[in-house]
């Protein structure tokens, strides 16, 4: 088994590419180890010293590491465990546990054709362009005109996440949808 690795523009998180299906639908985020014990995957992940998050797409897991390692040194360990897994024949989840975030939030209310339209524009225009960085956006909600967006995997914490939601994300959803003033994130 041959896994490629990619950077993101976040410096601390890599993108592994193991060559096969880590997700059929969806996304998966473990912000922590705590919440990677639901998927054998992640569990092996963060049991990799200095490992702070992971996030799986369907075909790329994004590792983020702690300031105190360098990738060097936690790389081979990291591959490591990927081969394992993938080795062993067990799900990336565990059975019934479900993407963790696969999708928009449900938005009931008036604004429902425009939130309809924001999540067309995320899905079709920005969520492609963000997976190949090793990251998602989700839409989480949309309220007097700002659009509240979740950011996942190398998305998180990425120092040029501000600069994508502010000249990127916000100017396209301005353009085709004049109720929106502004794009903000949030974090779940």
């Amino acid at each position: 088994m041959f896994i490629q690795t990619e950077s993101t523009p976040n410096p601390a998180t890599l993108k592994f590419l193991p060559g096969q299906t880590v997700l059929e639908s969806g996304t998966a985020d473990f912000p922590n180890a705590e919440a990677g014990g639901r998927s054998p995957l992640a569990s092996r992940i963060f049991a990799v010293r200095g490992v702070t998050g992971v996030f799986f797409g369907t075909d790329f897991v994004t590792v983020t590491k702690g300031d105190s390692v360098e990738w060097e040194h936690v790389k081979p360990a990291i591959l490591g465990a990927i081969m394992e897994h993938f080795q062993s024949g067990e799900p990336a989840l565990a059975d019934g546990s479900g993407p963790a975030a696969g999708g928009h939030a449900a938005h009931d209310g008036e604004d429902g054709d425009i939130v309809s339209q924001i999540k067309e524009l995320l899905d079709t225009r920005v969520r492609p362009a963000v997976a190949q960085d090793g990251g998602d956006i989700t839409f989480h909600g949309f309220d007097r005109g700002v659009v509240y967006l979740h950011m996942q995997g190398a998305c998180a914490g990425c120092p040029s996440s501000t600069l994508t939601l502010k000249m990127g994300i916000e100017n396209l959803l301005r353009h085709y949808i004049p109720e929106v003033v502004e794009v903000r994130p949030v974090a779940v």
